[in-house]
């Protein structure tokens, strides 16, 4: 292995980037179709005639709380274990290969639930299809936040989150053209279509890169070289390519002296080490990635997507309520983009503290509507086995759903792609994938939470809250705003070396000024031209699983 060039400018660092950068991380982020689709579908299937008599009995009008609860859940349930599985995954066999691996146990589950007839198979067929989410979703993040270029890395790890919106819409299309089949093809098709998105996910990954940085985890220089190389569109002796990985190369070396590993049990255990008041400690940085993710699960987002089918029902003012919850996922879809933009030209911090802002706003007026005019206030018509609930005033009903359209925009163009873009940036390589597994998981805990808890809050037979459910979204989007001031760092325009650094220097009020001042590998290189062969022959010696 000869020497490496190196680069004083920290702006020169890293390629031109070109189109063939975009589409291999447009690719990758097709992953989030199944975190979309595989939430979403559920949503109107939740409502299908047919199903809910598969699983509660002939003439059944609505599946049961807990029944609801455990087909919406066990799936997030499935996912939790399935990221922190993964994470030790994408450090045994790379990043790519745990991908195509949580496809084909995605689609396992699948064919299970495509077979289902009754509540056990269908439940079973969503937990190992969760295990496969949760691999996808982990892993999709980590490894594109390790191959996209830093100056568009928050616009295209942001299309991940579009990638969900469009599963989710897709699902809401899907749902809505199969709701009156009077077969089973009114859930098995909606289930099925998922077949195609792991087959065309699992296939496509085969004839794309590994993560660089997980080459040179491993001590593998000239893997990594190459894989830069396809990456950035450069020859692999392009001073271009041979910056950048220099200071890949410097910062696993900078990173490895002060979090060392000697085995599994050290691996995991590295992420909860160093001082809570330390900003640049392992275990702040892992406190933050799972908090992270559990406020944006706070948001009550999911209450929207999982649930507005049966809560728009129960106020019958809505005569078409899965064409209401189309338009929703619509929206989602529609404004998510808006982020490609706004994250690299204002920041992550900034969106998130605002974004956080504006969904409380809606959250509290849709809740003081409801409670005065709106959801709450309903009269009985009809009797007997025909009585149904209906809304004292329809255009009460009707600024409600368009605040929680309202509150969709701010959620889709901030907290949506936001939480996704900050986990996969704050984490320094030899914690990384576990630092994102964690994270993710926690997403997946409080999904599966909210997921379990719902039914029971706003069911009829059970706390019925009806619009109160909103002022507990509201609180949580209040903490959310305080949490964003206080604790997200501003990671814009920064390759994931320096925002270890950044890190290290600033406190999340002032990162916004910080500005890059030295290279890692012009530090260890000691102001040379180029790092010295024997520190790249080290690296290969220490490359480790661990």
């Amino acid at each position: 292995m000869a020497t490496l060039a190196t680069a004083r400018d920290v702006n020169a660092i890293e390629a031109p980037v070109t189109w063939k950068a975009y589409l291999i991380c447009a690719f990758a982020s097709f992953g989030g179709i199944f975190f979309g689709y595989d939430s979403g579908y559920v949503n109107g299937v939740l409502g299908s005639k047919v199903f809910i008599e598969i699983i509660e009995g002939p003439g059944a009008g609505a599946l049961t709380g807990p029944h609801q609860s455990l087909i919406v859940s066990i799936l997030s349930a499935g996912t939790f274990f399935g990221a922190l599985i993964a994470g030790d995954c994408a450090e045994l066999i790379g990043r790519r290969l745990t991908i195509i691996l949580g496809c084909l146990i995605y689609i396992i589950g699948v064919i299970l639930q495509v077979a289902s007839h009754g509540l056990g198979l269908l439940v079973a067929g969503r937990l190992i299809a969760g295990l496969g989410v949760g691999f996808e979703s982990a892993i999709v993040i980590l490894y594109m936040s390790e191959i996209c270029p830093r100056k568009v890395r928050g616009a295209l790890v942001a299309g991940y989150q579009f990638a969900i919106t469009i599963g989710l819409l897709l699902a809401s299309i899907v749902d809505y053209f199969t709701e009156n089949r009077p077969d089973t093809g009114s859930y098995r098709i909606p289930i099925g279509i998922q077949f195609l998105f792991g087959l065309v996910l699992g296939v496509g990954l085969f004839f794309l890169p590994e993560s660089p940085r997980y080459f040179v985890k491993r001590g593998k220089i000239e893997k990594a070289r190459a894989s830069l190389s396809r990456l950035r569109g450069q020859p692999g002796t392009s001073e271009y390519i041979e910056a950048e990985l220099s200071e890949i190369i410097a910062n696993e070396e900078y990173e490895r002296a002060l979090i060392p590993s000697s085995g599994w049990v050290s691996g995991w255990a590295n992420c909860f080490k160093g001082s809570l008041w330390k900003s640049n400690s392992n275990l702040r940085k892992t406190i933050l990635g799972t908090s992270l993710q559990m406020m944006q699960q706070w948001t009550g987002i999911n209450f929207i997507f999982y649930y507005s089918t049966p809560f728009l029902q129960s106020t019958g003012a809505i005569s078409n309520t899965f064409l209401i919850s189309l338009i929703f996922n619509l929206i989602d879809t529609v404004c998510t983009p808006i982020s490609f933009y706004t994250m690299e030209k204002f920041g992550r911090r900034v969106l998130l503290i605002w974004g956080a802002f504006g969904m409380l706003s809606c959250q509290f007026i849709i809740a003081i509507v409801g409670v005065t005019v709106g959801f709450n206030k309903t009269h009985t018509v009809g009797t007997g086995a025909t009585a149904t609930s209906v809304a004292d005033n329809t255009g009460a009903v009707n600024a409600q759903i368009a605040f929680i359209a309202i509150y969709i925009f701010f959620f889709a163009a901030s907290w949506g792609p936001g939480a996704w873009i900050v986990i996969g940036e704050i984490f320094p390589l030899p914690i990384r994938s576990r630092g994102v597994a964690l994270s993710t998981a926690s997403n997946w805990l409080w999904n599966t939470i909210i997921a379990v808890i719902t039914p029971y809050m706003v069911g009829q037979g059970e706390g019925n809250l009806q619009s109160s459910v909103f002022f507990v979204w509201g609180g949580l989007c209040t903490t959310a705003f305080v949490y964003a001031y206080f604790l997200i760092p501003e990671t814009k325009g920064l390759s994931l070396e320096q925002v270890d650094k950044m890190m290290e220097e600033t406190t999340p009020r002032t990162s916004a000024k910080w500005v890059p001042h030295e290279t890692f590998a012009s530090q260890l290189a000691a102001g040379q031209a180029r790092l010295d062969e024997k520190v790249i022959m080290d690296v290969e010696r220490k490359g480790s699983v661990y």
